[in-house]
């Protein structure tokens, strides 16, 4: 009888331990199969949509280096929230023609933003002709490209080149000035 209840009380503790083993996240990243989170970005590098067309034309592009992400900002004369943004092919707006061959970097992001790139009568808002390199990346550790894919029925296009399919966040921000802005940031990797 002892034998048989000491038997059942260690099958028990085993379940037990096995149970709370499965469920425990582990404590440092040594011990989890896959690493902690990079900086404990946790991102993902899925599809990311938000917001509606807006009329407030684009005004701006810059891009910007951080201790764990690399950061690409565009700027609209008012309030925008419209974006979509994704891995894959980018095309010019209007023609169709593929962005990746004029695109460097290993992955490409798709930018489309849901505002024009013009003003009521039609003229241009940023100096950018389509397919021109419109920031400066030199040294940036995953940004590799931003191309302006053109602006088509009230939408502009980017193609962001980085290093590897990593990451991303989008996000919008008002102001400065009744200004608003989408910040696209693209994580230096995946886990520490």
């Amino acid at each position: 009888m002892p034998i048989r209840r000491t038997a059942a009380t260690l099958l028990v503790a085993l379940a037990a331990l096995v149970a709370a083993t499965a469920t425990a996240p582990p404590t440092t990243a040594k011990q989890a199969a896959t690493g902690a989170p990079y900086c404990g970005i946790t991102w993902g590098s899925g599809d990311k949509t938000a917001g509606a067309l807006s009329s407030a034309p684009l005004v701006d592009v810059r891009v910007g280096r951080h201790d764990c992400y690399d950061r690409v900002v565009f700027e609209f004369a008012g309030p925008v929230t419209g974006y979509a943004v994704a891995y894959g092919e980018t095309y010019t707006d209007g023609e169709g023609l593929a962005l990746s061959p004029y695109t460097a970097g290993d992955a490409l992001l798709r930018v489309s933003l849901r505002a024009p790139a013009y003003d009521d009568e039609h003229l241009a808002t940023v100096p950018y002709r389509t397919g021109e390199h419109v920031a400066n990346v030199l040294r940036y550790p995953t940004l590799r490209d931003v191309v302006f894919g053109g602006s088509f029925e009230g939408y502009s296009t980017f193609a962001v080149g980085v290093r590897a399919r990593l990451p991303f966040r989008v996000f919008v921000l008002a102001g400065p000035e009744g200004h608003s802005r989408i910040v696209l940031d693209v994580a230096h990797q995946w886990q520490e």
